[in-house]
């Protein structure tokens, strides 16, 4: 079956969403073993969360990039993920999805989340021809995010690893079989009509 060109790809379960995040060791341990972020994780920032685990692995170099070497799993109420996808504005202009650029910054300006579809990664970090869903969170959104929504957070940086060791050695299929199972995320039109470019 054909990849639709926009689509929410995670792993889920009935009441809550996965999504991913990389961190400097310092705020990255402390984060899971706690649970929740410390108190020097900065509010006042956009943070993006992915629910892809392959873009997140681009994002961050496997856990290799300065500042990124802790990839953690975040585990959110399905709730609160809806809730940010329907205050979320597009990150960029799309012409007939707003009436005009003017009205589009407002929006942007107001939204305490924004939304990029960013070309899916193979394991090889390649682009594929489907896009997938990056969220930014600000303002009441990040708040609600580090204060309600999380669930759980883990440290996946061993499994990146072993994924990446994998992928260097060319057994793709061992690799494969090691990602977590990410399908199509149940977000109906109501969620994404406002967010599809």
């Amino acid at each position: 079956m054909e990849e639709p060109h926009r689509r929410i790809r995670a792993l889920h379960a009935a009441s809550t969403i996965t999504v991913y995040q990389a961190y400097a060791p310092e705020l990255g341990v402390p984060a899971a073993r706690d649970g929740r972020f410390p108190s020097t994780w900065r509010r006042d920032r956009m943070t993006w969360i992915k629910p892809s685990f392959t873009w997140m692995m681009y994002r961050c170099g496997w856990g290799t990039k300065a500042g990124q070497e802790t990839v953690l799993a975040v585990e959110i109420s399905r709730e609160g993920f809806d809730w940010a996808l329907r205050h979320a504005c597009l990150s960029s202009y799309v012409r007939g999805l707003y009436p005009d650029r003017a009205t589009w910054r407002r929006e942007l300006g107001r939204a305490p989340a924004r939304v990029q579809w960013d070309p899916e990664r193979d394991l090889n970090s390649r682009p594929l021809p489907h896009r997938s869903l990056q969220l930014g969170l600000s303002g009441e959104a990040s708040s609600r995010y580090a204060d309600e929504w999380i669930v759980s957070i883990s440290d996946v940086t061993p499994l990146a690893r072993e994924v990446h060791a994998l992928v260097g050695q060319g057994d793709l299929d061992s690799a494969k079989r090691l990602l977590p199972q990410e399908r199509r995320y149940p977000a109906g039109d109501e969620l994404l009509a406002h967010l599809r470019a």
